[in-house]
Formats: structure tokens, C-alpha cells, sequence
């Protein structure tokens, strides 16, 4: 099988298919697909910066509300998001940080001491602050062991 030899716009001669000029996009498709997944995953772990390990519960209802966090570690330390805050100015500070809100999220780690709970519950209803407590599901209670 013989080629023959095509004529370019430039005069040049040369053999079989004449050059693309089209860029390929399905590499660029899946490296966007492949960065698109990895900042899905680490949006995630990165939404909250203290390690708080909350109570699980048979229930969790699920929010979609922007309010203010306010965390309550195993010691003892609370924070509103992620900077420390003292008890006595943590309804002023969030009137401040967050004009206009009426509710918070309490997310306390479960070893934390119900009487401080019961202190920070009270200072935030004081303040007219609803509070909501997160949790997590736990899939094992409400099943039987066999």
C-alpha cells in the first residue's frame, strides 16, 4: 500500500493524516473531577478545628442553619468557633460576632460535666439564645444483639 504525499497550505509535503488542531479536554475533565473530590472530603474535616467527641444518640435530625458554635471540650474549655472564651462573655461576645442571631449550636464533648453544661445552657437561654446540642447517629443503638 502505497502513500501519497498531501500538499499543506505552506507548500510542505507530507504523508498520512494531517495535524489536529483541536486540544483534548478529557484529561483536564478528570484532573478537575479528581481535585473536585479531594476538596469535597477536606471541606468536611476542615469545617471545625477542635477535637470534640459528642454523645451519640438513637435520633439526629439534620440542619442545614448557619448559627454560631459554641464548644465545650472534655476539659472543660469553651470556645465560640474557634477562638477560647470566657463563660461570662460568651452571650455578649456572640450578640457582637453575630448581630441579628437567636440560636446556637452546643457541641460538648461527652466526658464534659453536666453541672457546666447546665452553666453555658443557662448563660445562652439568659442571653434569649435557642440552644441546639449536636450529636451524632450511633447505628448500634435501637438494634437487637444477637
Amino acid at each position: 500500500m502505497a502513500f501519497s504525499p498531501m500538499a499543506t497550505p505552506n507548500g510542505r509535503k507530507t504523508r498520512g493524516v494531517p495535524a489536529m488542531a483541536e486540544i483534548n479536554v478529557t484529561p483536564f475533565v478528570d484532573v478537575a473531577l479528581v481535585l473536585l473530590i479531594i476538596f469535597m472530603i477536606t471541606a468536611h474535616v476542615m469545617e471545625y478545628g477542635i477535637d470534640v467527641d459528642v454523645p451519640k444518640t438513637k435520633a439526629v435530625a439534620t440542619s442545614t442553619k448557619d448559627l454560631p458554635v459554641v464548644n465545650v471540650s472534655s476539659t472543660g474549655d469553651i470556645y465560640l468557633g474557634r477562638d477560647p472564651i470566657n463563660l461570662n462573655l460568651l452571650a455578649e461576645r456572640i450578640h457582637t460576632k453575630y448581630p441579628g442571631q437567636d440560636a446556637v449550636y452546643l457541641r460538648a464533648a461527652k466526658e464534659t460535666s453536666w453541672d457546666l453544661m447546665a452553666n453555658v445552657m443557662s448563660v445562652l437561654g439568659t442571653a434569649k439564645l435557642h440552644v441546639s446540642i449536636v450529636t451524632q447517629p450511633d447505628d448500634n443503638i435501637g438494634k437487637r444483639r444477637r
